[in-house]
């Protein structure tokens, strides 16, 4: 799914990677408040249905959403676009913690299947394999897909997810 030439980059991580490390350092306790700060100071939406980023690593992420009265659909249960924000948040932090500062990471397209109605509240856990990581560092553009498991309070996962994200070189000034 790549459609990008090959050049060697040598990364020592983002500045999004950078200060995720800087937080990740601090005691635990401050951690997920912190990143969760961070990251809606970015993506507003995100902060408005309250987000939160539990955990956020080079391997993966883990976001969490409670089912509450400004995020629920007719019937209670989590809107499908406030799941769907989940999912986009927690592969886009995947994603996003491997692009050089020097190109856009860019969502082409979202895939989400829902099996059965969600129960409770959500958690999205997202993670880049060894090859896509390999793949976003040394290539000048491209794109991946990137599976996000959404898991309700009943443990099960009611919808299937995939984004597809790019990434291309910032254009200069």
């Amino acid at each position: 799914m790549t459609n990008g030439a090959k050049t060697k980059r040598t990364s020592k991580g983002n500045r999004f990677s950078r200060y995720v490390g800087r937080i990740n350092k601090m005691p635990l306790k401050w951690r997920s408040y912190l990143l969760t700060k961070l990251f809606c100071s970015q993506v507003k939406f995100a902060g408005i249905a309250k987000v939160k980023l539990v955990s956020v690593k080079s391997e993966g992420v883990e976001l969490f959403l409670h089912n509450r009265k400004k995020v629920q659909n007719h019937i209670g249960g989590i809107h499908a676009i406030a799941a769907g924000l989940l999912a986009e948040s927690a592969s886009g932090i995947a994603f996003g913690m491997h692009v050089p500062d020097s190109h856009l990471p860019l969502l082409k397209s979202m895939k989400m299947n829902f099996n059965r109605r969600m129960q409770g509240n959500l958690k999205a856990l997202a993670h880049l394999t060894t090859e896509q990581i390999a793949q976003v560092t040394s290539e000048e553009k491209g794109d991946i897909e990137v599976f996000v498991q959404l898991i309700d309070d009943s443990g099960q996962e009611p919808i299937d997810c995939t984004m597809n994200w790019a990434w291309v070189p910032k254009k200069r000034k």
